[in-house]
């Protein structure tokens, strides 16, 4: 797969290089079941304070205001598994839903972990089964993949500070 070839070209980052607040995240399509999901649901991207204070899930509402949302709120279990034209009417309503969803307290950590070779940043979620490991395209970009237990394939996003 040509986005492996990419990831493992790429060199390493530090959390201490990434930890400058929000990240705006977008898809990188490969053909997995989740592709187009996060676009259509209003994914906004991540936020990355310091270490221990991670917002993994950040999504912007119809106005375009930004909400953190907790990852143990939303149905990661059905990501894939449900059409992504299917999400646009939680985009549509998600100040609505915001209350329900949003979040003050970080839902995950930042720390270096060795994967595929190269010991680089990598976000933990605190109660999920799932590490996003990251890799420096340039200065403020970021190549992502998700290592989730269970997942098939694997996802890859980018994000841009």
């Amino acid at each position: 797969m040509r986005a492996w070839e990419i990831f493992d070209s790429l060199p390493a980052v530090r959390v201490a290089e990434i930890t400058t607040g929000r990240w705006c995240g977008r898809e990188l399509p490969t053909g997995h079941p989740m592709d187009g999901a996060l676009a259509e649901s209003g994914w906004y991207g991540k936020q990355f304070d310091t270490p221990e204070h991670v917002y993994p899930l950040l999504f912007a509402d119809e106005r375009g205001t930004i909400v953190a949302v907790s990852p143990r709120r939303v149905p990661m279990s059905l990501a894939g598994r449900v059409p992504s034209r299917l999400l646009r009417p939680v985009r549509n309503r998600l100040s609505v839903l915001a209350p329900l969803l949003r979040t003050s307290q970080p839902g995950a950590r930042l720390r270096e972990i060795e994967y595929r070779g190269v010991t680089s940043a990598a976000m933990v979620y605190d109660h999920l089964p799932i590490i996003d490991h990251f890799r420096r395209l340039d200065e403020n970009t970021l190549f992502g993949v998700m290592d989730k237990r269970g997942l098939a394939q694997p996802y890859f996003f980018v994000l841009e500070r």
